[in-house]
């Protein structure tokens, strides 16, 4: 059912009071990364030495670097490397689950997981790159990291546990990053990562999680549902769940783990009772190699 115009209204304003505090936290946040250049290495125009090769065909005599030439029979032409700013598709799920959080002093995992990504992308445009969310088309600059806060508040959680990021927006040469908590059915994620693959696509899945998700510390009798409402299970026993579910938890993270390195990606855990800081200096490092 389409929002009314109401809904609608409410939803901007919302947006618009919560942007300036996710825009200066992920500020804060990206600070603490020296960003580097990500350029692709190539010989063209710009002014960083490279290497030097032997001249050939076409090569003027402009090009050739006497000085070298001078120590041995043949010409050299000393390249420089251009600096060709890669881009970047950031995803984050907007599954209704993720907009859980285990105690009222804890971020939902939405909200951890936007602050992750707005501050990763600004830390990727100060180095040059061109950055967007999953399906848009990737731009330079300050003003993008201002579109991208905006499309994160302003995006509405789903009324499912499920979300998938865009395969048809898959691009030769991108590099990708995931935030989800990859709790719902698996396959999509699966197909998703073999289509990148095939592609030469590279990137990170990063699993954002409540700590009560981590640890399963209920007892008793508990009402599990799924944040849809749709998934429920009752039991007067819950503790006696715990080893099958954290059992259930590490297969499905040793599946995701096995998928991302098969294709040639990294995969990383972080939940909100962590420091942010920590998950992106692991992000940036991910990127990096």
């Amino acid at each position: 059912m389409r929002p009314s115009a109401d809904q609608l209204r409410a939803r901007a304003e919302a947006a618009s009071a919560g942007l300036p505090a996710l825009m200066l936290s992920a500020e804060r946040l990206a600070s603490a990364l020296v960003p580097g250049a990500h350029g692709q290495r190539r010989a063209g125009m710009g002014e960083d030495f490279w290497q030097y090769r032997p001249a050939a065909a076409g090569d003027t005599a402009r090009s050739i670097d006497w000085r070298r030439s001078a120590r041995s029979d043949a010409q050299f032409v000393r390249d420089r490397e251009a600096q060709v700013a890669q881009s970047a598709a950031i995803w984050v799920s907007a599954a209704a689950g993720m907009d859980h959080a285990g105690g009222a002093d804890r971020p939902t995992k939405r909200d951890r997981a936007d602050l992750l990504a707005l501050a990763l992308a600004m830390a990727l445009l100060a180095g040059g790159e061109r950055v967007a969310l999953a399906g848009q088309p990737p731009r330079p600059g300050r003003l993008q990291a201002e579109r991208m806060a905006q499309a994160l508040i302003a995006r509405p959680t789903l009324d499912r546990d499920e979300d998938a990021p865009p395969a048809e927006a898959l691009r030769p040469g991108q590099r990708i990053v995931l935030f989800d908590d990859f709790l719902g059915e698996p396959q999509p994620v699966l197909d998703y990562l073999a289509r990148a693959a095939g592609l030469g696509v590279q990137g990170v899945l990063m699993q954002v999680l409540d700590p009560d998700e981590e640890v399963f510390p209920w007892r008793g009798a508990v009402l599990f549902r799924s944040a849809s409402g749709v998934l429920r299970h009752d039991t007067r026993d819950a503790a006696g769940l715990r080893a099958a579910y954290l059992a259930r938890l590490a297969e499905r993270r040793a599946s995701l783990s096995q998928a991302a390195r098969m294709a040639g990606w990294h995969s990383g855990i972080h939940h909100t009772g962590q420091a942010p800081s920590q998950a992106l200096l692991w992000l940036w490092s991910a990127l990096e190699g």
